[in-house]
């Protein structure tokens, strides 16, 4: 069969699914699916094409072998972009780090963060102020937490309130509004933990015993669980 030929057996089957769809949404999303299934093998394509391996069914078994779950079509659509280029892919260059793995960078203590995780970090704060504000600010409440600074909750409170991070400034306050119990309890060396340990406790064994007994054998399992 022509190219031609082929092209038009193509746009024949992409009419059939446009017509046979619930609506556009439908198959817009399927694509992007498709489209996003290549994604995690993306370096490695790219890494390959540029050695000179132009085979879109080859390099369709190489990822499949490395356990890539989409089909071959989506892989050549990912090519396609390449072969009406100068015929090499662009270098994808590092993977930009997760929002949870951010998170944990500036959640930690600086003495406990990697070496690597830490320069990092200071290359995000460099490049993104509003990232840099954030750090500071919740490294200082930690400082508070962990030292038992409670005096300095109302500068901090009152910083982050003039501040631009909107989400940061509705938690400072919330904090205003029960400022008396926040500053005892980054001050004070009373804790609640215990008495929270036991309600989280009895909540998992009436969740587990829901339906299944009464009362009374709750308080016994309770009792003999201590």
């Amino acid at each position: 069969m022509s190219k031609a030929g082929i092209g038009r057996k193509l746009h024949q089957a992409t009419v059939r699914k446009l017509v046979s769809a619930p609506s556009a949404d439908v198959v817009v999303a399927k694509s992007l699916q498709r489209a996003h299934v290549v994604d995690p093998y993306v370096g490695y394509l790219h890494r390959r094409w540029n050695e000179g391996v132009r085979n879109a069914a080859q390099l369709y078994r190489e990822i499949q072998d490395q356990g890539y779950p989409g089909g071959e079509l989506a892989v050549q659509r990912h090519l396609r972009q390449y072969r009406t280029g100068r015929g090499h892919a662009p270098d994808p260059g590092p993977k930009p780090p997760s929002v949870r793995a951010v998170t944990s960078w500036i959640m930690t203590h600086p003495e406990h963060l990697r070496h690597e995780d830490a320069g990092k970090l200071h290359r995000l704060r460099e490049r993104d102020p509003e990232l840099d504000r954030i750090t500071r600010h919740v490294r200082k409440f930690a400082v508070m937490m962990t030292a038992r600074r409670g005096d300095r909750l109302e500068d901090w409170i009152t910083e982050v309130e003039r501040d631009s991070l909107a989400p940061l400034a509705g938690f400072a306050r919330n904090l205003r509004r029960d400022f008396d119990a926040v500053r005892n309890g980054l001050s004070l060396p009373h804790s609640s933990g215990a008495v929270e340990g036991n309600i989280n406790r009895l909540k998992m064994l009436a969740r587990q015993m829901f339906g299944r007994a009464s009362l009374d054998l709750l308080r016994k399992h309770v009792l003999l669980a201590r």
